[in-house]
Formats: structure tokens, sequence, C-alpha cells
């Protein structure tokens, strides 16, 4: 028998692990708090949870036993009409983050390029290179805008084959404008628009602002949004996407078959039928929003960037990024997010909570500096 350990692939021997954010439980027992007393402030999460029709919806499940719908077609009719796009170009999926490793393996050959912004969501860059794909980084500018003419100039020399962009972006909160939307729509890449953030815009729900209504009409776009943030639903891993009617055939044959479960796909629906709950929601976490940056800002060490979402980050200085965000944990329960990463070393990111949680926060950080 040969050495089954050298069987493994081996791209994926380098690949640097993801960090993903700890249960409630797991930091109950890091921090010596009980799940109640912990003020998580640190995954974009929505404080206030489902629509009281979700948890009606989940308490009423008739068929948990039976496998969910392949197609998940109650759930895409819902979204049909929710987003205005037809529902033949929709794709449900376990959370966004799916959807986004399922284009990397349509799509990449290995050693094939992908293209991203940074900072960004880091599973643009790890679903790549899972996949055997190279990241080709664009960095942003001092003001976390984007590089445009840097893009171009990159498309041409490694002809990535998708380019990645969240609007708004995770962690910074900026939007594109919808000049630079047209640019790089231009580009010869297909352009993986993530709008996770996007009912924390200043529009209503994103709807004046999102580009999924454009699907349609280009063979190059695709719009990827999630039930997680604005609708509480992260527990549970539900999202969507609208992409060009090309490409439709190939992602059903290659998604996995049972890949949305009866629960999430139920919230989900409940949720789209329960707008009004959530719009008000939003609108609670947006004023929220703009509380938190008027508070961190009397701290001159603390500087916010704006958002156009459900965090704000915020540049440290007289004290080091890391030291706050683990005297934050230890002393208070509060979680906040830091990045070690190449230009947020000196910056946290802070989740917007319920006015609470900001007097908390507040209150801490008058503590600590």
């Amino acid at each position: 028998m040969g050495d089954v350990k050298s069987y493994t692939r081996q791209h994926l021997e380098a690949l640097p692990a993801y960090t993903p954010i700890e249960p409630f439980e797991v930091l109950s027992e890091r921090l010596g708090r009980s799940a109640e007393a912990i003020i998580k402030l640190d995954a974009n999460e929505n404080p206030y949870g489902p629509s009281p029709r979700v948890r009606q919806a989940l308490a009423e499940l008739r068929f948990p036993h039976i496998y969910p719908d392949p197609e998940s077609r109650q759930l895409r009719e819902a979204l049909a009409e929710f987003t205005g796009v037809p529902e033949e170009v929709l794709l449900a999926g376990a959370g966004a983050d799916e959807l986004i490793d399922l284009l990397l393996r349509l799509f990449l050959e290995p050693g094939e390029s992908v293209l991203i912004c940074p900072p960004t969501f880091g599973m643009y860059s790890f679903d790549t290179r899972l996949n055997a794909g190279t990241v080709i980084p664009v960095p942003r500018l001092a003001d976390f805008s984007m590089d445009l003419s840097a893009i171009q100039r990159a498309v041409e020399t490694y002809h990535p084959k998708l380019l990645f962009l969240a609007a708004p972006n995770n962690p910074d909160g900026s939007l594109p404008t919808q000049k630079e939307l047209d640019a790089l729509l231009d580009l010869p890449v297909i352009l993986v628009l993530d709008e996770a953030y996007i009912e924390f815009s200043d529009d209503r729900l994103g709807k004046n602002t999102t580009r999924i209504g454009q699907v349609i009409n280009r063979e190059n776009l695709v719009v990827l949004r999630t039930f997680s943030k604005w609708a509480g639903l992260a527990g549970l891993r539900i999202g969507y996407g609208a992409f060009p009617g090309w490409m439709m055939p190939v992602l059903w044959k290659s998604k996995q078959p049972y890949n949305v479960n009866v629960a999430a796909s139920a919230a989900a629906i409940a949720s789209i039928q329960d707008q009004e709950y959530l719009t008000d929601v939003v609108a609670h976490l947006r004023e929220e929003r703009v509380r938190l940056k008027g508070s961190l800002s009397r701290f001159e060490w603390l500087h916010s960037y704006p958002s156009q979402s459900n965090f704000l980050l915020s540049h440290v200085s007289s004290i080091e990024a890391s030291v706050l965000k683990s005297r934050l944990a230890a002393d208070f329960g509060i979680l906040v997010r830091y990045f070690n990463s190449p230009g947020l070393q000196d910056h946290i990111r802070i989740s917007v909570g319920k006015p609470q949680d900001t007097d908390a926060l507040i209150h801490a950080l008058q503590e600590i500096v």
C-alpha cells in the first residue's frame, strides 16, 4: 500500500485557513459570561433576529422528515415576485457562500485567475484558492474606494474569468458608483456583484441601488444576495443569486441536489411575506448606524469611515487595534472584529447593534482609553 497521506491535492496543503466567527456557546465558555451577557458586534448579524412570521413558519414545518425540493420552486417563485427577476434565472443556495464556491467550480481551471479588490470579503480569495485558482488582488485606495484604472490594467494583463465585488464592500461599507459599475461591466470579465448588505444602503431596501434587475440583459453580470443580514437568518444559511440565462443549465447540473433545507426555505419565504416588519428593522439599524458613528466621533483616536451597511470600519490610534479588541472582549464582553491583514492591522469593524449595545460600547471605550 502506498503513502495515502500523499493523496491530498497539493494546492490544499498551502491553503490558508478561513477564520470563522465563534458561536455563543464557545464564546460563553471562553469569556466566562452567559450568552445574554455578551454583546456580539463582530459578525454583522441582525440583533433583532428573524420576523415573527419566520418563527411561526419554523414552528409549523409540515415535512421536515422529507427531502427538500431540489429546485426550491416555492422560494424562487417568492424571490421572483420580491426582486422582479424571472425565477428561471434565480438559484437559491446555502448562503451566498455556497453560490460563490459554485461559480468558481463552474468556471475555473487550475491556475486560472480571479480578480478581487482587497480589503474585502475573505471568501472570494479562500474559495478561489480552494478551487486551485490564482487570486489577482487590486488593492483599494486609502479611502477604500476602487482603483478603477488598476482594475482595467489587471484585466488586460491577467485575463481573469471573474471579478468579485462586494457592494457595499465588507469591511468598510462603501458602495461603488453607478459609473464605476458600468465601466466594470464593459470589461471582458464576469462581474459577480455581492449585494449581501444592499438592504442597508440609504434607499429603501436597496431597491434603487441594486443591479439585480439588469442580469437578464447582461451576459457578464451575476448578482448575489442573502437573508443572513437584513432578515436575521444567518444561522439558517440561505441566500440566492440571479445569473445570466446561459449559465443556468450548467449551474443546475453542478449544484448539490438538496442544497437548501426545508427550514431555511420556509424562513426565507416567510421573510419575504413580512417585508413591512423587516423594513422597519432595517430602518432602526440605519438610524443606529448614524448614532453609532456620531458617538464614536467623540474619541479623537477613532476615525470611522462612511458606511452604507450595518457596520462601521474604524481606524484606531493611541492603542493597538488588536489590544482594543481583546480588552473589549475580556473586560466588557463586547465583541468586535479585528483583521490581521494588510491595510487593516490598525482597524476594527463594529456591527451596528441595538441602542443599548451602542451605549455599552461607548461606556467601555471611555473606560479603556
